[in-house]
């Protein structure tokens, strides 16, 4: 039988026909998106079940070993910084099970959108890269391609929409990540809408926004 992370859900008034699955940051759960959802403004006629799922609480070596909701081990911060490869490959695995119960569920992975605050962010990165079916894009927010030099990307992506938000003046992830990130995947031959914006390691409203126009643009027809 099939295990799947917990999520927090948040239906369509309608019957779902598209979705897209959210990952929160470290230290955070499901919960940490979830009002983000009115401010969308979604295109007219989209029927967006949103699925937030929950990180499970792991010892965090960056933390001195306290346990927390994590999608994988930190193990520095410099530039470079160093995490734990294994356990970002295996939550991306994990939350790939959410995109095959949405195709259960009737919405197909091509009206699926990915996306992911910092370490949900670098789990998106290897998930919608590597995915076996085709997407609906990508949302990359305040985070890091932590996998770039070792991704084996898949064809069924490699005209896969991705949009990158990052704040100019985060101090937790440096907004040369976001930048880095931005022109690997431009070296992959993906098209790539990169915003910045005046904040730290967080999200405007101005980027929700910008959020909800991408995921309309992903979805439309």
């Amino acid at each position: 039988m099939v295990s799947y992370l917990p999520c927090v859900e948040v239906e369509p008034r309608q019957p779902a026909n598209a979705a897209v699955i959210w990952m929160h940051g470290l230290g955070a759960d499901g919960h940490d998106f979830e009002p983000v959802v009115p401010h969308l403004d979604l295109a007219p006629g989209l029927a967006v079940r949103f699925i937030f799922p929950h990180a499970p609480s792991i010892p965090v070596t960056l933390n001195n070993g306290f346990v927390m909701p994590a999608w994988y081990d930190i193990l520095s911060l410099e530039l470079e910084r160093r995490v734990d490869v294994d356990q970002l490959r295996a939550s991306a695995v994990a939350v790939g099970r959410l995109i095959a119960r949405e195709q259960e569920r009737g919405v197909p992975s091509a009206r699926v959108v990915v996306a992911g605050f910092s370490q949900g962010g670098a789990v998106g990165f290897e998930l919608a890269l590597t995915y076996p079916e085709r997407l609906a894009g990508l949302i990359a927010l305040s985070t890091y391609f932590a996998t770039r030099d070792s991704i084996v990307p898949h064809p069924a992506n490699a005209a896969l929409p991705i949009m990158i938000g990052h704040g100019s003046q985060d101090p937790m992830v440096d907004p040369r990540y976001g930048e880095q990130s931005a022109a690997r995947l431009r070296e992959l031959g993906h098209a790539v809408a990169y915003h910045d914006y005046p904040i730290e390691h967080s999200v405007s409203m101005e980027e929700i926004k910008d959020i909800g126009r991408f995921i309309s643009a992903c979805l439309a027809g």
